[in-house]
Formats: C-alpha cells, structure tokens, sequence
C-alpha cells in the first residue's frame, strides 16, 4: 500500500519535473541556450493563479488562462533581456543572467506575494477517491497531473513534427544560416521557444499549487530538479527528457516512502551522478557528431 502510494505520488511529481524539464529541451534544441528562470516561471504561474482567483476571486477557467499568458509573456522577457544580448555576441553570460534574472524575480514575488505559504484550493484536491478495494485515497488532480504531462509531451512532439511553426524550429536547428536565406524569422522562432519554455513551467506550477503551498520560493527546488531531469533525460531529446521526469520523480517518492525525507535529496542526487557517469549523453541522449 505504501508503495503504491509513492507510485502515484511520484508519476504525479515526475511529470512536473519533465513538464519543466521540456522548457529546457525546447530552448536548447532551438538556440543552443537554456532558461535558467525556469523556477521563477513556475513560481509565477501559481502565484498568479493564486492572485487571481482567490484575492480577485475571478473564476479559476479564467485566472489560469492569464496565468499561463503572463508565464509565457514572462518567458518572453527572458530571452529579450537575458539571452538575446549575450547569444547575439557569441557571449555564454546568459546562463548567469538568466540566473540572475530568476532570482530577481523571486524577490520581487517575496516583496510582494510575502513569504508566507498560501494554499489554493482546488475542487480536484480536496475529496480523494478511493482506488477499488485497495483502500487507497487518491485525489483527482494527482491522475490528472501525468495526463497533462504527457498530452503536453505529445503535443510539442506533433508541433515539431507537422507544424510550420515546427518545421522553422527544426530548420533553425540544424541550419541557421540557411534559415535565415529562406526567410524563417529566427529571432521570433528563438522568441516562441522561450514563451514555450515559461509556459510549460507555468502550467506546472498552477497544477502543482493545490497539492503543495503556494508560495515565493517554490521554483528554486524545482528548477534545480528539472535541470537535473533534463540532462539525464538527455536533452536533445523530448520524450527522453519526459521519461526521465517519471523515473526520477517515483524514485524520490520511493525513497522518501521507505527511508524518510532526510535521505531524498542524498540519493536522488546520488543516483543522478552515478547515471551520468555511465550515460555522459543521458539515459535516452546521443552523442553529437562534430564534424571537422
């Protein structure tokens, strides 16, 4: 019973973790460059959600719609202000300034929003649902978390694949040069990425606030761990990277469930390091090619 809970607990996390995670894969994919504020879009995305809705007292259809377009708005901002500046240069000073700005706007969240935790409530996390004969309380927002993960994974796969849109990202990816000759607008491809990238942290964010605490600093762990995800994953890749959200995500529930909290952080990380040294590309990467 115990496992079974962790199981469903850790499908539920590991799909924020890839959800996030995706925001990296798709900005690296596209500009070679990550969105570090990461965290802080995840953070924005519930905090807004929160602002709306409870403080407002707007209908929640509607408060994580605007939401989620100020994330991606947000995500906008990223690339205009920390990484075009930089990467137009050849400069890799936006990986700190993009750091930078996450943390910049994590205080302001604190200044404003407060410190204290807050809770969202959710009409899909306040009754759990039992499981058959099992006995085993299950609310409906942690079946619906996966769902979303992967409709998401599914969707920014068919997009890349079959979309205009897509095939400009694609193009940009493997010949900017090129692309640039056949009229794809690269910096509003780049652009678009970055909105994505906040977006998919956003959506994390405003699903994973019911069942946690909204509050300024929720992001930072969660960047960290879906930075984490995203190299073991192996990030060129995007179900690799949703894969590896799953797996890190039910191993850090297991932990949790049989040794105690004090040990997750320990052996997650742990367990990351040692994948890595044996799979330097990720679980589900492939080395580049470098042509010379």
């Amino acid at each position: 019973m115990l496992v079974l809970s962790a199981l469903i607990s850790g499908i539920g996390l590991g799909s924020m973790y890839g959800l996030m995670a995706l925001g990296f894969h798709v900005t690296y994919v596209v500009s070679g460059t990550m969105n570090f504020a990461q965290g802080s879009a995840m953070m924005l995305g519930a905090v807004f959600t929160y602002g709306f809705a409870v403080a407002l007292g707007w209908p929640m259809a509607l408060s994580i719609a605007l939401a989620l377009l100020l994330c991606a708005l947000y995500g906008l901002v990223v690339e205009f202000v920390a990484v075009r500046p930089f990467a137009s240069r050849g400069s890799d000073a936006w990986l700190m300034a993009t750091v930078a700005l996450g943390i910049v706007v994590d205080n302001l969240a604190m200044f404003t929003f407060g410190k204290e935790p807050r809770s969202l409530p959710s009409p899909l996390a306040q009754s759990p649902m039992s499981l058959g004969d099992l006995g085993l309380g299950v609310y409906p927002l942690q079946l619906l978390i996966p769902v979303v993960g992967l409709a998401l994974a599914a969707g920014l796969h068919f997009v890349a694949r079959r979309s205009r849109w897509g095939t400009a990202m694609l193009a940009v990816v493997q010949n900017r040069d090129a692309s640039r000759l056949m009229g794809i607008p690269i910096a509003r491809v780049i652009a678009v990425a970055f909105a994505l990238s906040a977006l998919f942290a956003g959506v994390a964010g405003v699903l994973i606030a019911p069942l946690f605490n909204v509050q300024s600093d929720m992001g930072t762990l969660f960047g960290l761990k879906a930075f984490a995800v995203a190299i073991l994953g192996g990030v060129a890749s995007a179900w690799g990277v949703m894969v590896a959200g799953l797996i890190f995500g039910i191993v850090e529930a297991l932990i949790t469930a049989t040794l105690g909290s004090g040990y997750t952080q320990i052996l997650t990380f742990s367990l990351v390091i040692v994948a890595l040294a044996v799979r330097p590309n990720g679980l589900f990467g492939r080395a580049q090619v470098r042509k010379v």
